[in-house]
């Protein structure tokens, strides 16, 4: 339940200027000068470096390695879409609530990304060693027939316990992000933060995945030591605020009654509901492409490494672009250039269908598809914080991300089998990517109405997630 004193407004945070002629900005209860606002741009764009670097290089190496030791589409589809789906439906609601409610002398975020990195670390190190596990096990009982099996079963078993530990920091860093950063700069900083997140990209796919298949355990160690170094600095430097005491709960109060109050709070006004469906479904349109890009490139004949450099060239190109959207969305709003790019996203993805036929088809448009689809998620990373109640945002944020990964929980598998009866015609998930970015253009329009009914892009202020006395009580 939102404070008073806790504001959602950008109004609030105008910069000021104090007794000495400095222009001071604010976040809550933290006030920088120009000099500490630097500074924690460097902190945070350090831990944004690190995290986008695990987040960058693990899934695709993790998938090259599945495709070296043989895993059908079904298997990768499971354990690169729906699993984590599933961990994050787990682990997101609770994970956020807990945060948001946390008061210690580190912030209420900072302890939920701290004490994961060791576990993060130790997967990733066991990611890199997990052929040669597997290789040990397949002696172990008997050694006959072929490894693979148990590679990919230990492959699985790390994968999963990474999962785990990264959700539970990908859960809270951006609510770290919105306590800290100020929101009448939220989309430049974003912006800076999507740069150094496609400067990994660019890194790692220009020199690094071309030594995916013959050096992965090396690659795995060098970004594990990165992760662990750049996550741990930023969560020691960079302070949170005070926070006004979380509302008061039931001491009896059971899981059930927990869930319950976490969907009322989350679903009550029909601008939540429509926002959680609506960014669900943007997001998960790239997804099909992204889940099986490696593959349609094998089909056209395109080696790893030359697809490496479809996505550094794409990574330049969003480089380029990003702190310019993230200053469009602080002069426009986020509301409006997120609309946008998504529209012309769906458009171009439903020509990508009909148009590739050749390898060099499918390298422009595969770049294409990396910057249109970076570009909406460059735009709608400052959209969150405008939309969600400030007090509550990692709850409000998890509960989009559940609904998000419910559907890709049940759209992964499904993708996996239509590509199988369709004999692996990968071509299919550029369609269907067009299809659900048009779907979720449509949805948009009425979301974009009760927006502007809400005060629209000069006066709305997230409505407060008051829960009703009275459950059966009517949503606003």
């Amino acid at each position: 339940m939102s404070t008073p004193t806790e504001k959602t407004d950008s109004l609030s945070e105008q910069p000021k200027v104090d007794d000495r002629g400095r222009r001071i900005w604010s976040a809550g209860t933290l006030n920088y000068t120009a000099g500490g606002l630097l500074l924690l741009v460097l902190l945070l764009l350090g831990g944004d470096f690190a995290w986008s670097m695990r987040e960058r290089s693990v899934q695709p190496l993790f998938q090259i390695l599945l495709r070296k030791y043989e895993s059908s589409d079904f298997l990768t589809s499971l354990l690169l879409g729906s699993i984590p789906a599933c961990i994050t439906v787990l682990v997101w609601p609770v994970v956020s609530v807990w945060s948001d409610r946390t008061r210690t002398r580190w912030g209420r975020r900072i302890p939920f990304l701290f004490f994961p990195t060791p576990f993060i670390f130790g997967a990733m190190v066991g990611l890199g060693y997990a052929p040669d596990i597997g290789v040990w096990l397949h002696r172990l009982a008997g050694g006959t027939g072929s490894p693979n099996p148990y590679i990919l079963a230990v492959f699985g078993l790390f994968w999963v316990v990474f999962e785990v530990f990264a959700m539970v920091t990908n859960s809270v860093f951006y609510g770290l992000v919105n306590d800290t950063v100020p929101r009448t700069m939220i989309g430049r900083f974003f912006g800076l933060f999507r740069m150094a997140s496609l400067g990994a990209g660019v890194y790692f796919n220009f020199s690094l995945i071309g030594y995916a298949e013959t050096h992965a355990k090396e690659v795995f160690l060098g970004i594990a030591t990165l992760y662990l170094v750049g996550f741990t600095v930023m969560c020691l430097f960079v302070k949170e605020g005070a926070y006004p005491p979380p509302p008061p709960r039931k001491e009896k109060e059971g899981i059930a009654a927990k869930v319950g109050c976490y969907f009322r709070e989350c679903t009550q006004h029909r601008f939540y509901t429509l926002a959680f469906i609506t960014l669900a479904l943007a997001n998960i349109a790239a997804q099909p492409i992204n889940l099986f890009s490696i593959f349609t490139a094998k089909s056209y004949g395109i080696e790893t490494a030359q697809y490496g450099k479809f996505l550094a060239v794409s990574y330049v190109c969003s480089f380029v672009l990003s702190f310019p959207l993230g200053w469009l969305s602080d002069r426009y709003h986020p509301m409006r250039t997120s609309f946008l790019c998504l529209g012309i996203y769906a458009l171009v993805m439903t020509a990508g269908f009909f148009m590739v036929h050749t390898a060099e088809a499918f390298g422009v448009f595969f770049i294409i598809h990396t910057v249109l689809s970076g570009c909406f998620f460059t735009a709608s990373m400052a959209l969150y914080p405008m939309v969600f109640p400030k007090a509550q945002f990692s709850q409000f944020y998890s509960a989009y991300s559940l609904l998000n990964n419910i559907l890709l929980f049940g759209a992964a598998p499904l993708l996996g089998l239509v590509l199988k009866f369709s004999n692996s015609w990968y071509l299919l998930t550029f369609l269907i990517s067009g299809g659900l970015g048009l779907f979720s253009l449509g949805i948009w329009v009425y979301w974009w109405r009760l927006f502007n009914k809400l005060g629209g892009v000069k006066h709305f202020v997230p409505p407060e997630p008051v829960q009703p006395e009275n459950p059966s009580q009517s949503r606003a």
